[in-house]
């Protein structure tokens, strides 16, 4: 089983482009996967929600939808790095990273790790990290 772990980015994008992520996720993951998030994740939504005026809503959606979904944490044993960092950090080739950020999603692919995006505002699009050069 494969894990994917889902970015503070990501987790927005239900909310500010109306696209349902997980039947988006079963259309393109053609393998059995866990969903997940770093403790840290959820600090920086409720960062957002408490103090940004224009992402407060979509990060509110996503705290309600990490607990609707059922979305696993993963506890990290240092929360002064930043996600991206911890993300970096802590996947693995056979995990998967669901983000909109292009430094992080390049970096994971030269590491060998693949990576789901958003495609025209519209679907998501699995990268194959050995499709990557």
């Amino acid at each position: 089983m494969k894990r994917i772990i889902l970015d503070t980015n990501f987790l927005m994008i239900p909310f500010q482009f109306k696209i349902d992520i997980f039947s988006e996720f079963e259309r393109v993951c053609l393998f059995n996967y866990k969903l997940y998030v770093f403790e840290e994740t959820i600090g920086e939504l409720k960062n957002i929600a408490e103090k940004q005026r224009k992402h407060k809503k979509a990060a509110k959606f996503a705290l309600k939808l990490i607990k609707l979904k059922n979305i696993d944490i993963i506890k990290s044993d240092n929360s002064q790095r930043s996600v991206d960092l911890i993300i970096l950090n802590k996947l693995g080739q056979n995990d998967a990273a669901a983000t909109q950020d292009i430094q992080l999603k390049n970096e994971l692919l030269k590491k060998g790790v693949s990576v789901i995006i958003l495609r025209q505002k519209k679907y998501l699009e699995f990268i194959e990290r050995k499709l990557y050069k």
